[in-house]
């Protein structure tokens, strides 16, 4: 889906391309967002806005977000866009504008501010897995790889059974904000094997990046920390360790050789 296997996770309000491109010498892919696209998630991030929230709030979301997708047409980086749409047609016409710059489409399962939720978006999503499969099934019917962020420690949420409802309505990659429970990557990725599995929450280096591959993610992202240009480097240094270690016939540690 994206080399090298480093994401940027979105941040509200501060996920723009110019933030994409400044992190793209180290990281496969950036997930530009979060955007409402309806009247009713806009509402609601206005909402937010008004208690310290920063969101972005394009007079036009759509032409917003292809703006910043075209923006990024020669950098180095796949771009990806998490949304929020409490209506199916909008996510439809993002993953379209997706689809036709090679992005990837980000449905937000993941935001549990109270206004997102009352509008049946974010977190609200992994209760409703019904409409979790619509929203996956309208954005890859559109054409565009598809990919829901979700987060983990949500009561009564099952993402192994998440995880399954998404492969099955067609997504392609689901983001896992672990919160404290890291091995919940390994009951996703062992529940839905064909999702290319990203793992977030607390990479940091070395340590963080081989305990989330060896539960079976297929990439790390970064969040607050994806501005922090040595960690960025170092989260980097440490998946490509990884999978050159992989790779290798014997097997070998490529950071045992640079230490001897």
């Amino acid at each position: 889906m994206f080399e090298p296997r480093v994401a940027l996770a979105s941040l509200s309000g501060e996920a723009d391309a110019d933030w994409a491109r400044a992190g793209s010498d180290d990281a496969g892919a950036a997930f530009l967002g979060g955007v409402a696209l309806d009247d009713a998630t806009r509402a609601a991030a206005r909402a937010m806005v008004d208690r310290d929230r920063t969101e972005f709030l394009p007079a036009d979301p759509i032409a917003f977000v292809e703006r910043e997708l075209d923006a990024l047409s020669a950098a180095p980086i796949r771009p990806g866009v998490n949304v929020r749409s409490a209506t199916l047609g909008p996510v439809s016409d993002v993953a379209a504008a997706c689809a036709d710059r090679n992005a990837i489409v980000e449905i937000n399962a993941h935001c549990r501010q109270s206004e997102m939720c009352e509008v049946g978006c974010g977190e609200s999503l992994l209760r409703d897995t019904g409409r979790l499969r619509e929203c996956v099934a309208a954005a890859s019917d559109a054409g565009a790889d598809v990919s829901v962020k979700v987060r983990a420690e949500v009561a009564g949420v099952d993402l192994g059974a998440t995880a399954a409802a998404i492969e099955a309505a067609g997504g392609d990659a689901i983001h896992v904000d672990a919160m404290d429970s890291e091995s919940v990557v390994d009951a996703v990725a062992a529940a839905a094997p064909s999702l290319f599995v990203v793992a977030n929450n607390g990479v940091r280096g070395r340590e963080s990046v081989r305990e989330y591959l060896a539960y079976g993610a297929d990439a790390v992202s970064l969040g607050r920390p994806s501005t922090d240009r040595r960690i960025r480097r170092r989260v980097r240094r440490a998946v490509d360790e990884w999978f050159e270690r992989e790779e290798s016939p014997e097997g070998e540690d490529p950071g045992d050789r640079e230490r001897a």
